[in-house]
């Protein structure tokens, strides 16, 4: 069974990944499946050799068959389980409490040569329809307190299957990095009774320098202080802190946005390996004033090394006005 355990110093709660398990010969590098070859257990006919869909859109056919257009199944090795209790213990100066949770896999496409970008404006929407209504069915198991939908492009990035696909992972607790954003945007909402997040769209877009796109709905900009070069955020210019209260009009909106500075950066960086994350607030909390979900696109073109570890700091090589300008430039695609 996982478990969740407290490191006691930084409060930062770790998944011991029991089902996971590793030996050290484990650890050589996990191949993506190349195109064109190999056994996916995504592709279509391939149903039977996933558990179970949770959710799926389909043209025909019925459950766990042919037809699909886009899956939501468990994920075959997860790093959390939705049976059990919770069951918080304490072992001296440690925290730990069992791996309660749940880790689904979103399948984008029955296609398999097809990369997120590659996708129609209406299967992107699907897309995040499918992380809505995910998201909606999780938050009514009190149990979880946040869910973190993410995605992993790329071997480099952590995809070890070729396949466009994103992930789900529902946990009982707040993680450390996003209590860290709630915690700093409530401070700011305290000092001046404003979002932090608006007053940087309405600066961002006020100023023009680091923004790369913009809607109606949302702005694609690159942040004052990014950690990673060509960093891209997307954010809602209307304040909404949970992404599944978004409008029907709001996600087709998010799915041409998205689509399109994926489809930037691809052109830009000649298609790089890159990791994806929606952050909203805590699942079980109302609306909240201060706090304004967004995501966050990160190309992975730099490696975390000792510094970065051992402090806490980032060195970017790339100043975001550059990055916006590169991005800009680029065009529609």
């Amino acid at each position: 069974m996982p478990e969740l355990r407290k490191d006691p110093i930084t409060g930062r709660w770790v998944i011991i990944a029991t089902d996971r398990a590793k030996r050290p010969s484990d650890f050589s590098r996990e191949q993506v499946i190349p195109k064109g070859g190999g056994f996916c257990p995504f592709c279509p006919g391939n149903e039977l050799k996933t558990p179970p869909e949770i959710l799926a859109y389909r043209e025909n056919g019925g459950p766990n068959e042919k037809g699909w257009t886009l899956r939501v199944v468990p994920n075959k090795f997860p790093a959390l389980r939705v049976e059990g209790d919770l069951n918080r213990q304490g072992q001296g100066l440690y925290d730990k409490m069992t791996g309660i949770g749940a880790h689904e896999v979103i399948i984008e496409t029955p296609e398999h040569k097809l990369t997120l970008a590659d996708l129609s404006e209406k299967q992107v929407g699907d897309v995040f329809w499918a992380f809505r209504d995910r998201i909606l069915d999780l938050k009514n198991d009190a149990r979880l307190r946040y869910i973190l939908v993410f995605k992993n492009h790329g071997e480099a990035a952590g995809a070890s299957l070729e396949h466009t696909h994103s992930q789900l992972i529902a946990l009982p607790v707040v993680p450390k990095r996003v209590q860290e954003e709630l915690d700093g945007a409530r401070r700011y909402f305290d000092f001046k009774e404003r979002c932090v997040y608006c007053d940087i769209i309405r600066q961002e877009l006020d100023m023009g320098t680091r923004v790369v796109l913009e809607t109606d709905h949302f702005v694609a900009v690159e942040p004052f202080a990014p950690r990673f070069p060509f960093e891209t955020w997307i954010l809602p210019r209307i304040h909404h802190s949970h992404f599944e209260a978004s409008t029907a009009a709001a996600i087709q909106n998010l799915a041409w946005i998205t689509r399109q500075t994926i489809r930037k950066v691809d052109k830009v960086l000649e298609r790089p390996p890159y990791n994806l994350m929606l952050h909203s607030a805590p699942v079980q909390e109302g609306m909240v004033g201060y706090y304004h979900w967004h995501i966050e696109l990160i190309p992975k073109l730099t490696k975390v090394a000792g510094f970065e570890w051992g402090t806490g700091f980032y060195i970017n090589p790339t100043p975001p006005e550059e990055a916006a300008t590169f991005l800009r430039e680029a065009g529609l695609v």
